[in-house]
């Protein structure tokens, strides 16, 4: 064994000393990442990877974007931090451009730390402005790991206890090929979805305040209803007078390739009452944050302060991010490399029985295997071959693929190739066909 070798598996001895036993690592053998560049980083033993997960989907742009750095460096020159208590050039000036692309009229911006943070504060907006702790949430649906934000969380890998603050009221919709309408066309689905929703409410006894949903489900393995189904949602919404609340904290800022904001596929009936946003806005930076209509976020009667949301270096790193992203159109680039990719991914599991399905849009790629084992598989030849990916699915059965928005042609013909052989390892050693 090397020296590295020694200290990092003395580095993991240490991790399961101090670290609590739930706080999952990836891979038998867990890896130290030690820097990026571009679209790669590099573990402590110098092994360099393509990087498809980027950190769970927040390092947007990419590793050691210079535009990020240099901002990063300034301001942690001048000053760290100072809290909501004081005015910050930065933070107006990130939320001022925040507002303005969220489609949300009359919009106040919150910011926060993490998408949990974000969507609590949803929650903390929605349930005050109606006088009700009713939430609508999607199956399969995933929002944080805080106490609230698990009491609305349809994925039940991901929810560690029945206790909840809230009364949560679960619809369908939010994956298409599973369930008890599957079988459905695009249409008939969404109507059987309405109908759905519309009977919930029927039973529900009181006002519900909200319903909150991811345009595309992260954790959930990247599944989501037709296009427009939250459109036909808000219709019954708005005769209820319920919000809507969209969770963009994985679909945001031009990750689909069609769209800035997953909510845009659903647009039909107007942009959403409010929406979280965190991960790639900070580019690994902790930034999160709420936008609603003024009459929403202002609803709020008691004293409310962010020590740490919209701190001067997140921000300042922030917008150097976000202007990148504009600057360099990665939304279609997201959208032409990802769609080069995933027909490269479709036409790999064309003779494969262990995949199941390949879906998702942009650089935003899901891929259905057999079972759980088999992604297990996967995910460890793949690092093997120099390649980091991330799971999900509510049976841990499914593969999501989300590199930086700026990966390019050659970089995803890589990555797919070594996809390509994970998966053939995958139905050599397990096997499994369509269910």
């Amino acid at each position: 064994m090397t020296e590295r070798s020694q200290q990092h598996a003395a580095l993991h001895a240490r991790h399961k000393a101090v670290m609590p036993q739930w706080l999952t690592t990836y891979y038998a053998d867990p890896i130290e990442i030690t820097h990026g560049e571009g679209r790669h980083v590099w573990d402590a033993e110098g092994r360099q990877y393509l990087d498809f997960f980027g950190g769970i989907l927040t390092t947007m742009t990419a590793h050691a974007l210079p535009e990020v750095t240099a901002a990063v460096r300034d301001q942690a020159g001048r000053m760290l931090h100072s809290s909501t208590l004081y005015l910050s050039t930065q933070a107006v000036e990130l939320a001022e451009r925040i507002a303005a692309l969220s489609g949300i009229p009359d919009a106040r911006v919150f910011f926060t730390t993490s998408g949990t943070e974000a969507n609590d504060t949803a929650l903390l907006l929605a349930t005050t402005l109606r006088g009700s702790n009713q939430i609508l949430a999607l199956r399969n649906s995933y929002h944080g790991r805080s106490f609230s934000a698990i009491g609305i969380t349809g994925n039940t890998a991901w929810s560690p206890t029945s206790l909840s603050p809230l009364q949560t009221l679960y619809v369908h919709g939010g994956v298409r090929t599973r369930g008890p309408y599957a079988h459905l066309s695009d249409a008939e689905f969404i109507g059987a979805c309405v109908e759905d929703l519309e009977d919930v409410l029927g039973q529900a006894n009181g006002r519900v305040a909200a319903l909150i949903a991811e345009p595309v489900q992260g954790v959930g393995g990247f599944t989501s209803g037709p296009d427009g189904l939250l459109a036909a949602f808000k219709q019954v919404l708005d005769r209820h007078g319920i919000l809507w609340i969209s969770d963009e904290v994985q679909t945001g800022w031009g990750r689909t390739g069609d769209h800035f904001w997953g909510w845009q596929a659903h647009e039909g009936s107007g942009p959403p009452d409010i929406l979280t946003f965190a991960k790639g806005v900070g580019n690994g930076l902790s930034m999160g944050g709420v936008v609603a209509r003024a009459d929403v976020m202002d609803c709020l009667t008691a004293n409310s302060i962010s020590t740490f949301g919209g701190s001067p270096i997140t921000t300042a790193g922030a917008l150097a991010n976000l202007q990148y992203l504009l600057d360099h159109d990665l939304q279609g680039n997201a959208r032409r490399v990802g769609g080069l990719l995933k027909s490269r991914l479709e036409a790999i599991s064309a003779g494969l029985p262990v995949v199941r399905e390949v879906r998702g849009r942009g650089l935003m790629l899901g891929v259905e295997l057999a079972d759980a084992a088999a992604v297990g598989v996967v995910m460890e030849a793949a690092r093997e071959g120099g390649l980091l990916i991330g799971k999900g699915g509510r049976a841990g059965d499914a593969l999501r693929i989300a590199p930086p928005l700026s990966l390019t042609v050659a970089e995803a013909e890589e990555g797919a190739s070594i996809l390509e052989a994970a998966l053939k390892q995958a139905q050599s050693e397990v096997g499994g066909g369509a269910a």
